[in-house]
């Protein structure tokens, strides 16, 4: 993913996931922070603590500036790109608007496994691997994620069916 639409991906998961510098609970119940950072499941990494400067106990208390949330949102797109070329590697030839779609999907829900996340979504990633975008937007509507993020879902999947446009 080039820094350009990277850029772009993380306006996008600013907007869908929303950014808060102290701890809430998530619609799942999980104590979060950041832009949609699980504190619960996911976390600090030794190395996050480590150029943060701060815990995991810190960051309960004091919460984050919005540097340190830029950073631990960097670092979960890495995770999400890093989960892509490992589980679905065809990812890669997408197109960047497609790809900014699986990435957000997968930051959104994990890569998971067949019941859940999104390698769950068997059917919508077959016809996105064979390029049946226009189906594939559609099958991601009929989901229970679709349901549970609304607005978002309705975004991606029209993201899905159209790809990248010329103006």
């Amino acid at each position: 993913m080039d820094p350009l639409n990277r850029a772009v991906l993380r306006v996008e998961l600013k907007r869908d996931e929303g950014t808060k510098y102290r701890v809430y609970k998530c619609t799942e119940g999980f104590d979060t922070i950041g832009t949609g950072r699980n504190l619960d499941t996911v976390g600090l990494s030794v190395t996050e603590c480590s150029v943060l400067g701060l815990t995991v106990r810190d960051v309960r208390i004091k919460g984050l500036t919005p540097a340190q949330s830029d950073y631990l949102l960097d670092n979960d797109i890495d995770r999400s790109i890093h989960d892509l070329d490992r589980y679905l590697p065809w990812w890669r030839q997408l197109d960047d608007v497609r790809q900014r779609v699986l990435v957000n999907m997968c930051f959104n829900m994990g890569i998971g496994n067949a019941k859940k996340g999104l390698l769950s979504f068997k059917n919508t990633l077959r016809l996105i691997q064979t390029g049946q975008y226009t189906a594939a937007s559609k099958n991601m509507l009929l989901s229970k994620w679709a349901r549970q993020v609304g607005k978002r879902a309705n975004r991606l999947a029209d993201l899905m069916a159209l790809g990248p446009r010329k103006l």
